[in-house]
């Protein structure tokens, strides 16, 4: 499920699907998506780049055509592929920077950027 919250410029992303569940926050305030593996015990963040990352407008546009249309006829499928690195936990610098909203997705986990 997707929820778009425009006044906050924030959207939720949740996937229910067995070992296969996250939970991925796009923080457009912040510039970071933050994405929470519950098979892993992690939360894995990175910056928006926005020739990848689609605008929250358009975002909202694609959700609407998937759940209308059944297939997304758009070149703008997001994906993301994490490599494994170090990992931190999050510090009081780290949640100004990502903002609370990730904040309340990733404390107490390990952090890969």
């Amino acid at each position: 499920t997707m929820t778009i919250h425009s006044e906050e410029h924030i959207v939720d992303v949740h996937v229910r699907s067995g070992v296969y569940s996250s939970d991925t926050i796009f923080d457009y305030t912040h510039g970071y998506i933050a994405t929470r593996l519950f098979s892993r015990n992690a939360c894995f963040i990175m910056k928006i780049k926005k020739e990848y990352i689609p605008e929250l407008q358009e975002l909202g546009r694609l959700a609407f055509e998937r759940q209308t249309m059944r297939d997304l006829y758009s070149p703008n499928n997001v994906w993301a592929q994490f490599q494994s690195g170090n990992s931190r936990l999050g510090h009081l610098k780290d949640w100004l920077l990502y903002g609370k909203h990730i904040e309340n997705l990733c404390t107490g986990l390990p952090l890969y950027e």
